[in-house]
């Protein structure tokens, strides 16, 4: 699509130059100015010419009619009308038939691709669950966003590198540590793996903070007891480093089993530990720089003048906080990667706590300051109640992933029972349908979710978009082996399929410019909507004319194409066969 509209775009600029304006308009401005009309009665594309007026000095309607005349002749257009101060364009089926298709057919798998990330690399930090504590609907938000994101960035070009940044270190830590030697023993942890360290965690969080609900008192000592556990941790206790190790590979082999289900594997799992070593130098360029002030024993960068509250360095004890670990992480993944672009995917709730440190990293003259990019997303609540590991009100992602799986288990006993590898089907099926529900979503916006709404597999969901995938795959199958000599345009829904096929990079773009997957879900939808009633409406394999048949079965595999190249884009495996 962007071929043709940059085809449009020149003739137009050639046009209002005829209108006794030149240079008024580039080519690239006014293809940032043509719109999809909402409705397709009033074209394909449409150009509003109210922005024009001015600078032609002629009503939006006189130059939509005076425009006209400048489309003539150009194949990809089949007609331009002037209505109400828009010139509305219709595309011409058969060109859009004979172009789109050889696009995708040459492009193949690099269909929707480009290459403006070559020679160019990208880290991203994503998912980075906080150790001994279990994957909850809450941790998919970035983890999916995150995994797409770099997914889309790879089909640009860019070179990827996926980081996890796990909360291995902290305070909490203590805690664990404090509950495990009154509560726990190595036999129970074996058996019961990440499962049992939540309850430690959640046991002991209890008895620290009281619940009246269950009758346990308060007891603050043992807060104490955890922050000096910790401290012990951070001086190399041996018992306590040894535990501290045990609770972070208990933790990684659980985790692994959900990214496998997800299909996610990443290039570093170096977390906040790791950086332990490195703030101190940070810390003290900051103090050289000047920056630092103290504030009530605490050391701070004051950002008052940028509107944002104090950056907090080092607490009055003089330990460091996220921002100090955040800072050096940067600083380390820009000299180990040589980044372009650095991506953070986080809750919006850490917006700020971004902000902060990213103005810090640019007080500190630290020249790739506007290369972090924050990519925050909103909140999940279960029935509307808040998630938190502490109270044990989480909805663990095995779980649910289980349920979805069970249930497409269920629909395919009755509607298709002798389906070869049931088993990998439903997990494909089931894990997709979840994460398509979760990417459904523009990422900003917070999400109650809903069991049952997650589950529920019709409509426009993603059991319906693997369903098309397959369908097509079936179609393919059936057709067998078939030449296509001469493309034979013959119904609307033809052109209206190819049209949907012809912006899938113009999607692509839009989805890495904005940060934003559910571009992607959304057009897969479309896609699928398209090609089911193209399918319905239109005989393929038992159409009567040999050319239209072979021309349907191109277009047939064309979107086949297209899906195949989307959905891992968006985390999706795809089913030949459900």
């Amino acid at each position: 699509m962007q071929t043709i509209k940059k085809m449009i775009a020149e003739k137009l600029a050639e046009g209002i130059v005829s209108l006794g304006a030149p240079g008024a308009l580039t080519a690239d401005e006014l293809i940032s100015m043509l719109e999809y009309p909402p409705d397709e009665g009033m074209g394909d594309l449409a150009l509003p010419c109210f922005k024009l007026s001015r600078t032609l000095r002629r009503a939006p309607v006189q130059i939509a009619a005076a425009l006209c005349d400048s489309l003539t002749g150009i194949a990809a257009v089949e007609k331009a009308e002037a209505v109400n101060g828009y010139l509305n364009i219709t595309l011409s089926g058969q060109y859009l038939l004979e172009h789109v298709l050889a696009d995708i057919a040459d492009k193949k798998d690099r269909y929707g691709a480009t290459d403006e990330g070559k020679g160019k690399t990208v880290v991203l930090d994503y998912s980075s669950p906080n150790v001994a504590k279990p994957f909850h609907i809450g941790h998919l938000g970035t983890t999916v966003i995150g995994h797409s994101l770099k997914k889309l960035h790879e089909f640009a070009g860019y070179k990827c590198v996926g980081i996890n940044y796990l909360g291995d270190w902290g305070t909490q830590f203590g805690k664990l540590i404090v509950a495990y030697k009154k509560w726990g023993n190595k036999e129970m942890i074996e058996q019961g793996g990440i499962d049992k360290l939540v309850e430690l965690y959640v046991k002991i969080n209890n008895a620290i903070s009281g619940n009246a609900d269950q009758g346990i008192p308060a007891d603050p000592a043992l807060g104490d007891e955890a922050r000096a556990e910790f401290h012990k941790l951070e001086l190399g206790d041996a018992e306590n480093l040894a535990l501290w190790r045990w609770f972070i590979d208990i933790s990684l082999a659980e985790y692994e089993k959900t990214y496998k289900q997800l299909g996610i594997e990443f290039d570093s799992y170096k977390g906040e530990s790791f950086y332990t070593d490195k703030m101190p130098a940070e810390v003290q360029k900051l103090r050289d720089k000047g920056l630092l002030q103290i504030d009530d024993g605490a050391s701070i960068v004051d950002l008052e003048k940028y509107n944002m509250p104090p950056c907090l360095i080092l607490k009055r004890d003089g330990s460091t906080l996220y921002p100090t670990r955040d800072i050096a992480a940067a600083v380390y993944r820009k000299n180990e990667y040589k980044f372009d672009k650095a991506i953070y995917v986080t809750s919006a709730g850490q917006s700020l706590h971004f902000a902060q440190w990213f103005k810090v990293v640019e007080l500190m003259g630290y020249d790739w300051y506007n290369e972090l990019v924050h990519v925050p997303y909103g909140t999940v609540s279960i029935n509307g109640a808040k998630l938190a590991t502490r109270t044990g009100n989480v909805v663990l992602l095995k779980d649910l992933f289980k349920a979805a799986i069970e249930e497409v288990s269920a629909i395919m006993e009755q509607k298709n029972p002798d389906l070869a590898n049931k088993e990998e089907v439903a997990e494909a099926v089931g894990v997709g349908a979840i994460v398509f529900y979760y990417l459904s979503n523009s990422r900003i916006k917070d999400i109650n979710f809903v069991m049952e709404d997650a589950l529920n597999f019709d409509g426009n969901t993603g059991p319906y978009a693997q369903y098309t995938y397959a369908r097509t795959c079936a179609v393919l199958r059936k057709a067998g082996e078939c030449s296509c000599d001469q493309l034979t345009y013959t119904a609307p829904e033809e052109a209206a399929l190819l049209k949907v096929l012809s912006r899938f990079p113009e999607k692509v773009a839009n989805a890495i410019a904005d940060y934003e997957p559910s571009v992607i879900t959304r057009y897969i939808l479309d896609v699928a909507a398209s090609f089911n009633r193209f399918y319905h409406n239109c005989p393929i394999v038992n159409a009567d004319d040999a050319a239209v048949r072979a021309t349907r079965i191109e277009i047939t595999r064309a979107v086949n194409q297209v899906l195949s190249n989307a959905f891992p884009l968006i985390c999706m495996r795809k089913m030949e066969k459900i």
